[in-house]
């Protein structure tokens, strides 16, 4: 069996500095469509936007803790771990949680270390939780929880793991809101550092089973969460307190994405969030999505 259950969970986390300053935030914010919110008249210059694209009035959208530092230690180093041996062209994305510690300055420096956290059978496949924690000097900025799909890998008899499905949420969304997918925004956004040819190379996605290459789950999770916080937070990122999703099928660049939302009660702090590619009938993009907030 490629993936050594026992072994990957036993090895060593690994360690090392990241840094990252304002051009690098300026980058992901573009890639995941700021300065371009269709809701705007001229999104370029709307003193909203501008919080995303000009650096002197930055602020840093939570979901940038999935690439700073290029974001590693991050998925494709998890599939790099003792224990682990997988095909690139087998694995997904499967699912994401950031836990924000505090605000994310827009330039710092700071230690991540990462670590295969659970391996997971679901018979047909396996998953892998590759968990990054990031702490500077000042104490801990943010825990990342990616969940690596891996096909063809399950079926040893090992631990299903918890299931993420969700309970529907009840009622008609308090907010939709559609979000283009620019053509070249996968090219865009892999500048931030995940360079998986999945994403650009049209013989590699055929060989992975797509007949083009595909969106970034982590560019939707980015776009979903900037969404949220434009349309339900105030646009304070300072709110966002921890995020996660169940990458639920693709998006191919050239579509619309339809963000759905749900107020949880106060008392909760939590909105509920669907996400579906509006050009294909609402198939499913981004589902059991919560964005936990202040």
């Amino acid at each position: 069996m490629p993936i050594d259950a026992a072994k990957a969970l036993a090895a060593e986390p690994r360690s090392g500095e990241i840094t990252w300053d304002r051009k690098d935030v300026q980058l992901y914010h573009l890639g995941v469509g700021a300065g371009a919110n269709p809701d705007k008249p001229h999104p370029a210059t709307d003193a909203d936007e501008l919080r995303y694209t000009l650096e002197s009035a930055l602020h840093v959208l939570p979901s940038f803790a999935t690439v700073a530092g290029a974001g590693s230690p991050g998925v494709i180093s998890g599939l790099s771990m003792p224990g682990v041996d997988v095909d690139l062209a087998r694995v997904l994305h499967g699912g994401q949680r950031v836990t924000v510690h505090r605000p994310i300055p827009a330039e710092g420096r700071a230690t991540a270390t990462g670590r295969i956290a659970a391996v997971y059978d679901k018979g047909k496949a396996a998953i892998l939780v590759m968990r990054t924690e990031v702490a500077d000097a000042e104490g801990p900025l943010w825990t990342n929880d990616a969940q690596i799909f891996v096909r063809g890998e399950g079926g040893w008899g090992g631990d299903r793991g918890p299931s993420a499905r969700l309970d529907a949420p009840d009622g008609p969304p308090d907010r939709t809101v559609e979000r283009p997918v620019r053509e070249d925004q996968a090219l865009l956004y892999r500048l931030s550092g995940d360079w998986n040819p999945l994403h650009a190379d049209p013989e590699f996605a055929k060989l992975a089973g797509f007949d083009r290459p595909i969106l970034h789950g982590l560019c939707t999770y980015g776009v979903t969460l900037k969404a949220v916080v434009d349309t339900l937070l105030g646009g304070d990122v300072s709110r966002v307190r921890s995020y996660t999703t169940r990458f639920a099928g693709v998006v191919f660049p050239g579509e619309t994405l339809r963000v759905r939302m749900w107020r949880g009660p106060v008392r909760d702090g939590a909105i509920r969030v669907s996400v579906t590619a509006a050009d294909r009938d609402d198939a499913p993009v981004l589902a059991d999505t919560v964005v936990e907030h202040a």
